[in-house]
C-alpha cells in the first residue's frame, strides 16, 4: 500500500510552511542587521525636501532628554532640532511620527515634514523639564 494518508500529508505540510517561515524570518533578520549597520556608518545629510531644510549631523551624537547621547544623530529641521529614538531593531521614531518605524534617519526626517504640513517644530521638553 503506497498511498499516503491524510494525517502524513498534513504533517507534511505543516513541516513545509513552518521551514519557509523560519527562512523568512532568518532573512527579515540579516535584511534588519544590514540596514542597522549602513545607517550607524551614513554621513552628514543637509538637503531641502519639500522646502524644508533638513541637517542631520552624526557628529557628537544627538541630545536624549537634555542629556549627550553618544551615537544617535542631530536632526534638525529648519534649524530646530527632532527628537528622535532608535529601536531595538535599528529603525528609527520621531516624537512626530511615534507610530511608524524608519530605516534612517534621513527618510524619519523626510516624513516628519510631509507630517508637520508646514508647521514649526515646537521645542522638545522631557518630562519635568521646561520649554
Amino acid at each position: 500500500m503506497d498511498t499516503i494518508t491524510r494525517r502524513q500529508a498534513l504533517g507534511t505540510t505543516a513541516g513545509a510552511l513552518t521551514a519557509l517561515g523560519l527562512a523568512g524570518v532568518t532573512a527579515h533578520a540579516a535584511a534588519t542587521d544590514s540596514r542597522a549597520a549602513a545607517t550607524t556608518s551614513a554621513g552628514p545629510v543637509d538637503e531641502v525636501y519639500q522646502g524644508r531644510r533638513i541637517r542631520i549631523s552624526t557628529e557628537g551624537g544627538g541630545h536624549h532628554g537634555g542629556h549627550h547621547s553618544p551615537g544617535l544623530p542631530t536632526v534638525r529641521i529648519d534649524g530646530r532640532e527632532l527628537h528622535v529614538m532608535r529601536n531595538a531593531d535599528g529603525t528609527w521614531i520621531s516624537v512626530v511620527n511615534h507610530y511608524e518605524t524608519f530605516a534612517d534617519p534621513a527618510s524619519l526626517a523626510r516624513a516628519a515634514v510631509r507630517e508637520l504640513q508646514g508647521a514649526q517644530l515646537a521645542p522638545f521638553a522631557p518630562m519635568g523639564g521646561t520649554a
